[in-house]
């Protein structure tokens, strides 16, 4: 099987329908960058593919970074004068500050109100709010209960733990013909945020359950981690593997019906730069590319100056961009099978370029060919446009002297890379073109 085989047997709504189903059932799971949540969150993917996990012992050091103390939480909640409870965690996982240290008291809504976070703008949706690095604890809540709130005393109960424990992150390889490496970056640490987590949990985990069942020329990695400091460990305590990491993407934000965007590597022209772009310019979709930025999400540590791997982001909604971005509107609902869909046939679309780019070298130089001596002007004729075929055939012809790709003819051709590429093997079948050996970099099929 090929990767073109794998799209062309796609099921766009039986996977649409899997995937979200899946991101349903991680949906309450209280994730963090350490803890049971993540952990847990891990057993519901392994129904997909299987994973290899890592654990950082607190206080190890990871470049610049300290593993912090593990974080666990079994229950909170606040009660108004009343008795009433005002917010549950046990109704939603975004009620409680992510990362609270254990409290339990008494306190007037004064003294109260700096530990509860809303959202002016958006009385109705709680925010997601964080303190893993400073020791804090408090409640997010729609504003409008927040302005509603009566003086008096308010009971605090927040059964949380923090101590010694370990990092979690997980792994998934796929031995190719070469040790040349793919790398694929997903954040798992978010709690009940269905796009910014979930959405890249389950193409992601998908992707590498297709890619599974065929023979590949790249190998390709899966990393599951929290966001920076999960990165950064993985970075950290694998340091002999980066050499081998020639292309990647950090994945998220891939379950809105939003357009796709994709962000550049640092040096805008790396090859998986010109290879998202081109395969999004012949998608059909709407997208919109923009330049690095140390921004956003792991992308700013694989491209750091101590490592500048050549890895971009795509996405469909942008980091910080739309307005359900860390709220509760980021939902079950805000998310749709059919962009989950698109979205991994986007992803399959990408993989299938990455393995059809290797450099091509014309047997017969001299002048063009004669293609219909050869039965090569019927030879594509599968092809919906058999005048596409011949002017792929006759690019390639003319550009396989070994100093192009088979992706930089694609691009100056204005044609997709799956066309050239079966163009490119009628032609090597026929004895017109051969794998260029000269060690360009490029492994030849």
């Amino acid at each position: 099987m090929s990767v073109r085989s794998l799209i062309e047997a796609f099921d766009r709504e039986r996977a649409g329908r899997e995937m979200h189903a899946l991101a349903a059932d991680l949906y309450p799971i209280c994730r963090s960058i350490t803890g049971n949540g993540f952990r847990q969150t891990l057993d519901l993917l392994e129904r997909v593919v299987p994973l290899q996990r890592t654990e950082v012992p607190t206080g190890e050091r990871v470049l610049d970074w300290n593993v912090p103390r593990e974080w666990n939480v079994r229950g909170a909640w606040l009660r108004g004068p009343d008795g009433s409870k005002v917010v549950d965690f046990s109704d939603h996982t975004l009620h409680l500050l992510n990362y609270s240290v254990p409290f339990q008291g008494r306190l007037p809504l004064a003294e109260l109100q700096p530990h509860l976070h809303s959202l002016e703008d958006r009385p109705d949706w709680i925010p997601y709010r964080t303190s893993y690095y400073e020791e804090d604890w408090g409640f997010c809540l729609p504003d409008r209960i927040r302005r509603s709130l009566p003086d008096g005393d308010y009971e605090v109960w927040i059964d949380t733990t923090l101590e010694p424990g370990s990092l979690t992150y997980a792994e998934h390889r796929i031995e190719g013909a070469s040790p040349r490496t793919v790398l694929f970056s997903i954040h798992g640490c978010h709690p009940s945020l269905a796009n910014d987590n979930l959405s890249a949990l389950v193409v992601g985990t998908r992707l590498a359950s297709l890619l599974s069942a065929i023979r590949t020329r790249y190998t390709y990695h899966w990393i599951i981690a929290p966001g920076t400091i999960g990165a950064i460990a993985w970075l950290a305590r694998n340091r002999s593997r980066v050499e081998s990491i020639v292309h990647g993407l950090v994945l998220t934000c891939l379950g809105d019906a939003g357009p796709f965007h994709y962000k550049r590597t640092r040096s805008g022209t790396a090859p998986i730069d010109r290879t998202v772009e081109h395969v999004l310019a012949h998608s059909g979709q709407d997208h919109g590319i923009r330049p690095f930025d140390p921004f956003g999400y792991d992308e700013r540590q694989y491209n750091s100056p101590g490592f500048r791997l050549q890895i971009g982001r795509l996405s469909r909604a942008e980091h910080g961009r739309f307005p359900e971005y860390h709220t509760s509107a980021d939902n079950l609902d805000f998310i749709r099978p059919d962009a989950l869909a698109e979205s991994l046939i986007l992803t399959l679309e990408i993989v299938e370029a990455l393995e059809q780019d290797r450099r091509w070298l014309n047997r017969a130089p001299d002048g063009e060919p004669q293609l219909g001596r050869r039965g090569l002007y019927r030879a594509l004729g599968g092809m919906e446009d058999p005048g596409q075929a011949t002017r792929a055939m006759l690019w390639l012809l003319s550009e396989s002297d070994g100093g192009s790709s088979l992706l930089d003819i694609a691009i100056r051709a204005g044609m997709p890379v799956p066309v050239m590429a079966e163009a490119a093997q009628s032609l090597h079948e026929h004895g017109l073109l051969e794998p260029d050996e000269t060690g360009t970099g490029l492994e030849t099929p």
